[in-house]
């Protein structure tokens, strides 16, 4: 059976290819655009969405109610594009209008009701319920309603307004602090907005620091609060430091505690403390334990602390905790079980005299044979060298008879405490005994 050869050239290829590959053609039929398509192509018209979210709140009957203001704008969210349009939402419901940059209001079309809205405007039209808390709870309702406007009011919106915090007088700045008090509390936004009151121009005339105040007000004055939230809420924002807030020339603790003292703050005094504490705690520890590793002498590391402690004061009692820390870290645990006792104990005895300079008041003392007993009680490994190293501290003079006496009647921690009141019976007795014949 004989077959046709069929040509192979190039060409023929190209225009076989040509006619499988034609696609039939519709003339005369309009091909319909995807939504999303259409949505993504569609032009950017700010003022027309603001004119037709005003058309929609100038429908509502006053006087109005949180009810009314929530029920139009959720229907508004069914036909507006709500999350395109987030900002000139946001900007109509905060302060009436839309703004430009910098923070000036673009034209003088303006809500009929809004959160920075004085409260002499008000014509009779505003219900009982209306004001800063009922605006906040109306937010709060449509935002459950449309959950993805709470990322870009959180994340974008809030930090830019307040970038314009030195356009408003203070009572709408006030205003504006216990909106977003009440939206962290009630709607657990996130506080990212705090890092946009350390701007220059936010700082300048303490407007940032007076706002940040005037919020920590309104937020630990409701019962569901308290001052560990408001630390947890600040370490949440990327706030570095609070003292960033104020002017560089006021920019000390000292300023800082007769601000926060004055406006009736004394919580913030003291949680800022206790965190200032932590962080020399940290260095201290540090410090001593990179200078007992650098085999720097004990007159050196004294020099150093005595250094800090003018710079940077902390009771004693805390001190002589976080000097005994640093040093214990410098012990080498991997050794032998039957050696680690030895290696503790040649290593104390050669460090005491670092902390008798510290050692100088009877709290500093019973606190520092309590830091021994814990850490002694942490790793049983070195549970027996308690007694040893009470009586190293004794005869260095860093703790006296007295402290030792106290601390056995009184004074110990509850960590192992039965143990260790029993094991320096002995010690408390030889020097009860010596008192005794010291006065006789």
């Amino acid at each position: 059976m004989s077959h046709t050869p069929t040509s192979t050239t190039p060409s023929g290829n190209a225009s076989s290819a040509g006619q499988q590959d034609k696609k039939p053609s519709l003339t005369g039929v309009r091909i319909k655009q995807r939504k999303g398509q259409a949505k993504a192509t569609a032009k950017f018209e700010p003022e027309a969405f603001r004119d037709a979210l005003l058309l929609h709140l100038a429908l509502i009957p006053t006087p109005y109610t949180t009810d009314s203001l929530v029920s139009k704008l959720v229907q508004a969210g069914s036909t507006l594009e709500f999350l395109k349009y987030y900002e000139q939402l946001f900007e109509v419901l905060f302060v009436g209008g839309l703004l430009q940059p910098g923070g000036s209001y673009l034209d003088d079309k303006r809500s009929p009701i809004y959160i920075l809205k004085d409260d002499s405007e008000d014509d009779g039209t505003w219900g009982k319920n209306v004001g800063v808390k009922g605006m906040i709870e109306v937010l709060k309702k449509v935002i459950q309603r449309y959950k993805y406007l709470q990322k870009p009011l959180e994340d974008n919106f809030l930090p830019d307004l307040l970038g314009y915090l030195p356009k408003w007088n203070e009572d709408h700045r006030q205003k504006l602090a216990e909106a977003i008090a009440l939206l962290v509390i009630d709607l657990q936004i996130s506080s990212k907005f705090m890092v946009s009151l350390t701007k220059e121009h936010v700082v300048k005339d303490n407007i940032g620091l007076n706002f940040f105040t005037s919020f920590a007000k309104y937020y630990l004055s409701k019962p569901s609060t308290s001052i560990d939230q408001f630390s947890s809420i600040v370490r949440r924002s990327g706030l570095k430091d609070i003292i960033n807030l104020f002017p560089l020339q006021m920019r000390d603790k000292s300023h800082l505690d007769q601000h926060f003292k004055k406006e009736g703050l004394q919580s913030i005094v003291d949680w800022y403390n206790k965190l200032a504490l932590g962080e020399v705690k940290e260095e201290t520890i540090q410090s001593v334990e990179r200078m007992v590793n650098d085999e720097d002498s004990n007159e050196q590391i004294i020099e150093s602390i005595k250094s800090q402690q003018a710079e940077k004061p902390v009771p004693e009692a805390d001190l002589v905790d976080w000097i005994w820390q640093g040093l214990m870290r410098t012990v080498d645990m991997t050794a032998r079980a039957d050696q680690i006792d030895a290696f503790v104990v040649q290593h104390v005895t050669k460090y005491a005299p670092i902390l008798e300079p510290f050692c100088n008041t009877a709290k500093a003392q019973v606190n520092l044979i309590n830091s021994v007993q814990i850490y002694c009680h942490t790793d049983t490994r070195i549970i027996k060298s308690f007694v040893q190293i009470l009586k190293i501290f004794y005869n260095a003079d860093v703790v006296s008879d007295q402290a030792i006496i106290y601390w056995h009647q009184k004074g110990a921690k509850p960590n192992g405490k039965q143990h260790f009141l029993k094991a320096t019976e002995a010690l408390v007795k030889f020097l009860e005994e010596q008192d005794s014949d010291d006065e006789e």
